[in-house]
């Protein structure tokens, strides 16, 4: 029997259109899960307390504290859908604020690379209206943020100066691989939702860091640069004058490449640190 190509086949190394989905939707779904508990318990009361003013009451005294029920759940129901649409498009308000976190650094030559860069890889991801931006910064990292028109690309000049061009190109693969997830969104609102650690990460996409890793690898056919720069990442301390050492980094760290500049290596072993995600891509 002559072997036949499987026309559903899909490289697991490529996003699929359910993965993307999820992502779209992780705000959204993660929003309304934390207040069902809620709203639901609210529901309940409101319903025996229609039930006993019934009883007790009237009928009539009833109908109206169910209309006024009605009418404070249509009001608290359309500020928590407001609420859930400004963390679906936190990623607007979160670009402005970077940009102004941050003072423009680089030569003109480093621009000019950085630049070419971004049109190479673009064109593999189907990418455009990027907007590379060097700022100035001791930290090794980089950030894509969706501004409204298109996309911020923040890269530090401590990243541009140091890392060798394989490297650079690793870093800015894996963030558009991040887009071509649909992972952009659900990591910006993470980044402003007010969280704990460990809710902010989940709503981020535990593991997202590391799958990005995989798209951006298998689109550009070579981990080794990306491996090196998140080694590099890894064994890197920032100052103390350094974003990544500030009370902001923090609140916004899951937009960046690497998501954990401000610990130690020898502190987590999660599978999104730089030291692991260069330790798989060693290995694929």
């Amino acid at each position: 029997m002559e072997p036949v190509l499987d026309p559903t086949w899909q490289s697991p190394y490529a996003p699929s259109a359910e993965e993307r989905e999820e992502n779209r939707t992780a705000v959204r779904v993660d929003f309304w899960r934390r207040r069902r508990l809620g709203l639901l318990g609210a529901g309940f009361v409101a319903f025996v307390a229609v039930i006993v003013l019934g009883a007790v009451v009237s009928i009539a005294v009833a109908v109206l504290a169910l209309v006024v029920a009605l009418i404070v759940g249509g009001a608290l129901y359309g500020f928590l859908e407001m609420r859930c649409r400004s963390l679906e498009n936190a990623s607007l308000d979160l670009a402005e604020r970077l940009r102004a976190s941050f003072t423009p650094a680089g030569t003109a030559k480093d621009v000019q690379r950085l630049a070419t860069v971004v049109d190479r890889l673009g064109a593999t991801f189907g990418l455009n209206d990027v907007r590379p931006l060097v700022v100035s910064d001791e930290g090794f990292n980089a950030a894509l943020v969706a501004n409204g028109d298109g996309f911020d690309l923040l890269v530090t000049s401590a990243l541009m100066h140091e890392f060798e061009l394989i490297e650079l190109e690793g870093v800015i693969a894996h963030l558009m691989a991040r887009q071509r997830l649909g992972a952009l969104e659900r990591q910006a609102a993470a980044s402003v939702a007010g969280l704990d650690v460990t809710a902010s990460q989940n709503l981020a996409g535990k593991g997202l860091a590391y799958r990005a890793d995989e798209v951006a690898a298998a689109a550009i056919r070579y981990p080794n640069g990306l491996a090196q720069a998140l080694a590099r990442c890894a064994h890197h301390h920032v100052s103390n004058e350094s974003y990544f050492s500030s009370s902001a980094y923090p609140l916004t760290r899951w937009i960046w490449f690497d998501q954990f500049a401000d610990r130690p290596t020898n502190v987590t072993k999660d599978i999104d640190d730089a030291s692991v995600r260069s330790r798989a891509l060693v290995e694929w």
